[in-house]
């Protein structure tokens, strides 16, 4: 491809249709509008003099010629997320942007007493922080640490387990006082779906053959729930002893905890402010989760 053809900014929007498979999904990856990635792909193709994509009632589809140019632009994405960590990397200033990608009730409830304290330590590292349960991807920089939950980290990644997140059985006052006499398998039960399939495993084997009343993908709306009155959850302790409208009624088994680590990119370990974030952080959940049991942080 020459050079003179396209700019990375084109290149990376047309990966974005390809991968969404339509406009409004790349434009909701890219956070641009749907006429912005109309006008690009439409000037991507004039450049090339080439289509890359057929316009389908069902989406967007790659032609031969965009299958071809999907292959070099990954490659190309490659090589510049290589070249970005490696300059990231000897990056010794203690300024500048970290982003971090935290499941929404770590966000929540878990980062923002820790990250008032870490602004004030360092006022010149901006922090930003992406609300969601997918992974993003620290190979191409979507973010620079991740704090996730799993018993399995992948091996292409760095960091440290912080501890271990406990669980117990937790209800409203008002529903506890309603049902004092119910076994926990005849209580109305709040699940989770979606991404938390290993959570829900452990509950099937808590309660087998119980049915949860209600479900949700989120253990942010999970507790928002449970302190509605709608029935009992298994619930973070972390978080849900801090909520006074909560009254833990049980204990779950050990391995019902999931560990929690920090994690980020090879590339990026040294990189002063990435550092400063991860040291801050491991010694702020570190101490946090001790409440759930004897913790010590491990490095990989």
């Amino acid at each position: 491809m020459n050079a003179q053809l396209a700019n990375w900014d084109d290149l990376r929007v047309f990966l974005a249709v390809a991968r969404a498979g339509s406009l409004s999904g790349a434009a909701r990856s890219l956070g641009v509008n749907h006429s912005t990635v109309f006008r690009r792909i439409a000037g991507l193709e004039d450049t090339l003099e080439v289509r890359l994509f057929e316009r389908l009632p069902t989406g967007y589809a790659l032609t031969p010629a965009g299958e071809e140019t999907l292959g070099i632009v990954e490659s190309i994405e490659t090589e510049v997320a290589t070249l970005n960590r490696t300059v990231t990397g000897q990056d010794l200033r203690l300024s500048g942007t970290v982003r971090i990608t935290a499941v929404d009730m770590l966000a929540f409830w878990i980062l923002p007493d820790h990250l008032a304290r870490f602004r004030d330590a360092y006022p010149r590292i901006e922090i930003g922080v992406t609300v969601g349960n997918e992974a993003l991807d620290l190979s191409r920089r979507e973010t620079d640490i991740a704090l996730r939950i799993g018993n399995t980290p992948p091996e292409t990644l760095v960091g440290r387990r912080v501890g271990q997140l406990r669980f117990a059985v937790y209800g409203a006052p008002a529903y506890c006082a309603a049902h004092p006499e119910t076994g926990l398998a005849d209580h109305a039960w709040i699940g989770l779906e979606g991404g938390h399939g290993a959570l829900t495993r452990r509950f099937e084997a808590f309660l087998p053959g119980v049915r949860p009343a209600l479900r949700s993908n989120s253990v942010a709306c999970t507790v928002r729930m449970a302190k509605a009155g709608l029935g009992l959850a298994a619930l973070p302790c972390a978080i849900a002893e801090q909520k006074p409208d909560l009254i833990r009624l049980a204990d779950l088994p050990a391995d019902f905890g999931l560990d929690l680590w920090l994690l980020t990119h090879e590339d990026l370990r040294h990189t002063a402010r990435i550092r400063a974030v991860m040291d801050f952080l491991t010694a702020a959940l570190t101490a946090q989760l001790k409440a759930s049991g004897p913790e010590t942080p491990d490095q990989r």
